[in-house]
């Protein structure tokens, strides 16, 4: 017998939110004066320990700001200010996240991100969600095995009885080794046809 869904996790950047990445490395770029092909070679040798939570912003900037022979940025969170510039929320997921917890769903959120952007993801008061999952606060990220469990426990079941909607693929092959379900996020209607084919009804 297939084992019922109980809870549905949604991704933040590329699902319920337009993909933030290319409008971050773009906005930061351009506040440090830098290209943004040197800008995303500096950022992805120090991202992984801020995203984890390993280090502070402030760390992560002296970082990427000595390889790129620039001055630190005066903003008080430059990546707080450019993922507020950046942040494009798709209303009609975060519909579908409300109405799947109208339906019994338990319902969170699992994101690889960072301190700051965790602060205005609470700042802005989603009620969507029963749990909130970020790589930040957890010390480990998605595709790791652990993230997952947490996850889970979290909304007081197993990986087996969740299903994760994210838009990379890596990362769901992470959560099905964990046990979970999954569907690469396409669109909307994709994503209804996905958990329908796992029993979860979704609407209109």
């Amino acid at each position: 017998m297939e084992t019922r869904i109980e809870a549905v996790l949604f991704d933040w950047g590329g699902v319920l939110i337009e993909n933030p990445a290319p409008g971050l490395m773009d906005y930061c770029a351009r506040t440090l004066g830098v290209s943004v092909q040197d800008y995303v070679r500096a950022h992805n040798a120090h991202g992984e320990a801020f995203q984890k939570g390993a280090i502070v912003e402030a760390v992560f900037w002296q970082r990427v700001c000595r390889d790129l022979n620039r001055l630190l940025p005066r903003q008080g969170s430059l990546w707080g200010e450019a993922f507020r510039a950046v942040y494009r929320p798709r209303a009609e997921v975060f519909a579908l996240a409300r109405r799947l917890r109208e339906a019994g769903y338990r319902i969170s959120l699992l994101s690889n991100t960072e301190i700051p952007a965790m602060e205005f993801f609470v700042e802005l008061g989603y009620e969507a969600f029963d749990a909130l999952t970020f790589s930040c606060a957890e010390g480990v990220f998605k595709p790791e095995r652990e993230i997952y469990e947490r996850a889970a426990r979290k909304l007081g079941t197993v990986p087996a009885r969740c299903v994760l909607i994210d838009d990379r693929l890596d990362f769901i092959e992470g959560a099905r080794d964990a046990g979970m379900q999954g569907i690469v996020y396409e669109d909307l209607e994709q994503v209804k046809r996905g958990l329908a084919g796992l029993g979860v009804p979704a609407g209109r």
